[in-house]
């Protein structure tokens, strides 16, 4: 469900993102403002992104290969991160520096004064459409998290992403449309300028946070609380299994995940008994946790001291 409500939303921002990046370009040449040029510059940047977000997920789904045994899940968080980057360094900075040239030296609108009033106006309902696709895709798997909850904890990258640039994209639109009424109405173009410095703070913003919640799922993620605690009612169901000894947990991408746990057996455990048992265990994880597609259990003795030092730095186990 995330990967296809994911292409669905950058579809159509990609969509609505190049039909305004040509109607922007065209009032920045008729009317020289830099706020029409720095969100043209914006949208271009935005119709980049989606396009590298489609190619993360189209590269992610690769077979694996002796030199990654894990596949490619994570060329979707790699992607997820370059779009950041982008975003910072093409639409940001270039939109401060646009912003300081026009402060330094303002215009004021004299020629199709209406074009630019017009293609924002436009390419708000454009963006509304856009934001409101991704709005609906993620509501699909957002359950009742918060909007922010939802962009920090997604193991999915795209739809965040798309949430963010949207959202920022709406607002730079409103940032737009108060320099150029400004510079409309008073005839100073530093109005403009204002106008543009304000759109390329906001993308700077914006890079910041995708690059640091990205750069967390490029570096590995473990399961959610929620999947953890699903994962260790399903080991500890089945017979044969006195305890967790400790387990950990890697997401090899967002609908792909490592679970490597230490179970206490019995000491008088038959060996067809115990691998009949860590068979069943698999099978009960996997319908607990249907993304848990790589597990391996490990076996072995509870020794209480070596329990403690080793679930100061594991993940959550069951006393």
């Amino acid at each position: 469900m995330s990967t296809e409500g994911g292409t669905k939303a950058i579809i159509a921002a990609l969509s609505a993102n190049l039909g305004i990046a040509v109607t922007k370009f065209v009032a920045a040449g008729l009317t020289g403002s830099s706020s029409m040029l720095a969100e043209a510059i914006h949208s271009v940047a935005d119709s980049g992104n989606q396009l590298l977000l489609l190619v993360g997920g189209r590269q992610s789904r690769k077979k694996a290969t002796p030199e990654h045994p894990f596949g490619y899940g994570r060329e979707r968080y790699l992607y997820a991160f370059i779009v950041s980057i982008v975003l910072f360094s093409v639409g940001g900075l270039f939109a401060l520096y646009e912003g300081y040239h026009k402060i330094r030296h303002p215009e004021a609108i004299h020629a199709w004064q209406w074009v630019p009033v017009v293609v924002l106006v436009i390419a708000t309902g454009l963006e509304a459409y856009s934001f409101m696709t991704a709005v609906r895709e993620s509501n699909h798997t957002r359950g009742t998290t918060s909007w922010v909850n939802y962009v920090r904890r997604s193991k999915a990258p795209e739809l965040p992403v798309v949430l963010l640039e949207d959202s920022g994209a709406l607002i730079g639109l409103v940032l737009a449309l108060f320099g150029v009424v400004l510079t409309l109405i008073t005839g100073n173009g530093v109005w403009d300028g204002i106008g543009t410095g304000a759109i390329g703070l906001l993308l700077v913003a914006i890079a910041v946070i995708l690059a640091t919640e990205t750069k967390s799922l490029l570096i590995g993620e473990g399961a959610s609380p929620e999947d953890l605690r699903k994962i260790e009612k399903a080991v500890l169901a089945g017979d044969g299994i006195e305890r967790i000894i400790h387990m950990k947990t890697l997401h090899l991408g967002p609908e792909e995940l490592l679970v490597a746990v230490k179970i206490a057996v019995p000491r008088t455990e038959r060996a067809d008994d115990l691998a009949r048992h860590i068979d069943e265990t698999e099978v009960r994880i996997r319908e607990a946790v249907p993304i848990a597609r790589v597990i391996y259990i490990e076996p072995d003795i509870y020794q209480p001291r070596e329990a403690i030092s080793v679930e100061d730095d594991a993940a959550p186990a069951n006393a």
